[in-house]
């Protein structure tokens, strides 16, 4: 399988990363799909230096993490800010308006976190553990 193929078929198998951290870390629908392409941009130039010393969606995450936070940087020095509290999942086929409210409930939380918190948080919804693994 040639690089670009195999670039293609990991981020198809771990899109679900990528959408979570553009979740957290925008407001609208506009901003996500920016971010996220923004950190598919960025997934691809450093492909070729993935050693698979760590799995591949801990690479992406800390890519992703780093993509949104400079993003967040650059946007507080032009004056914006980032509240993420109006985010809505509109992308499930199984609709589910009590699941929906409860997950605006969590986002308006997780909303009140400073960016590091955000990132732990991010972190430990998927299930990951911040213990650091044995080399």
């Amino acid at each position: 399988m040639d690089k670009e193929s195999e670039f293609i078929r990991i981020i198809k198998k771990h899109q679900g990363v990528i959408f979570k951290i553009t979740t957290f870390y925008t407001d609208n629908k506009v901003d996500q799909q920016d971010l996220y392409q923004d950190i598919v941009y960025q997934l691809w130039k450093s492909f070729e230096s993935f050693r698979g010393e760590a799995k591949i969606t801990t690479w992406m995450y800390r890519i992703a993490l780093n993509t949104a936070l400079t993003r967040i940087r650059k946007r507080k020095r032009k004056g914006y800010s980032v509240p993420i509290d109006k985010v809505v999942f509109e992308q499930t086929e199984n609709y589910d308006p009590e699941f929906e409210e409860r997950l605006r409930k969590l986002y308006h939380q997780i909303g009140q976190l400073n960016v590091l918190e955000k990132g732990i948080m991010l972190l430990l919804l998927e299930g990951k553990s911040m213990k650091k693994s044995p080399k």
